[in-house]
């Protein structure tokens, strides 16, 4: 992830471990999970508890986590990535909310069928979990293979939508 100046950042204690969010003024660039790969060096970036945009973001992941919400209404910021990956995880969002589907498919879905390998490295990338749901991607076979956040993060959404 590109390093900005004008990030600022919350902690949200999720039923799944701590979660650092972050937000430009272009609207929510990060969520990750405490211990997460890929994740970047956030100690730069001041904490803003009360920040308008943070507060909403933590309030709608609480929503979510509750089984109060379905799909996050946040503007979101993904300018961090490569234009392949800002592609990918555009196309992640537009996974519903309990649905999944595999590499593969998101590649051809895309245009890309070839372009799986180099797919599944943006998904691993993307810097916002949950709220661009890469958790909802699975192996070939539906196995569940590749979050960045851990298997059983990703195993525990699934759950928490149905989709498992």
């Amino acid at each position: 992830m590109k390093k900005p100046v004008d990030i600022v950042t919350a902690t949200f204690d999720s039923p799944l471990g701590l979660v650092r969010v972050a937000a430009r003024p272009q609207g929510v660039c990060g969520v990750w999970f405490e211990g997460q790969r890929h994740q970047p060096d956030t100690s730069a970036w001041p904490t803003v508890a009360n920040h308008p945009l943070l507060q909403q973001t933590t309030v709608q992941l609480a929503q979510y986590f509750a089984g109060q919400r379905r799909q996050f209404e946040l503007p979101l910021d993904l300018s961090a990535g490569t234009p392949f990956q800002q592609a990918v995880w555009q196309a992640l969002l537009s996974l519903a909310f309990g649905q999944t589907c595999s590499y593969g498919a998101l590649s051809t879905q895309m245009g890309r069928p070839t372009a799986v390998r180099a797919l599944s490295g943006a998904v691993a990338r993307n810097p916002l979990s949950i709220l661009v749901p890469c958790h909802r991607v699975l192996g070939a076979s539906g196995a569940l293979t590749g979050y960045a956040g851990g298997l059983d993060r990703k195993a525990a959404l699934l759950k928490l939508e149905g989709a498992l």
